[in-house]
């Protein structure tokens, strides 16, 4: 019983990695522009956050910071997803080195 779970369970994983092999570039692209979009509303909570804050508190958090580090990583996103998806084009060479 165990060798018959085992052997349908390795076939299964065989028939399955192929699929997951080739991920979509497009549910990728999708996937990544949910983020920055998630992002875009993390920093909304992060300025309401923010307004919220004490100012006059001993222990302050660095909203500051967090606002900044998001910044980045949606940057980061965001080139990743308007970098061209073509090779960069080379100019031809012309070919005829004769006079």
């Amino acid at each position: 019983m165990t060798r018959r779970l085992l052997a349908l369970c390795l076939i299964a994983g065989a028939l399955i990695a192929p699929a997951h092999a080739g991920a979509d570039a497009d549910a990728e692209r999708e996937a990544l522009a949910r983020i920055t979009h998630e992002l875009d509303r993390v920093q909304e909570l992060v300025r309401a956050a923010a307004r919220q804050a004490d100012p006059a508190a001993r222990v302050r958090f660095e909203y500051a910071l967090l606002s900044r580090d998001i910044e980045l990583i949606k940057r980061g996103v965001d080139e990743h997803l308007d970098a061209p998806r073509q090779p960069r084009p080379v100019a031809p060479l012309s070919g005829d080195y004769r006079r």
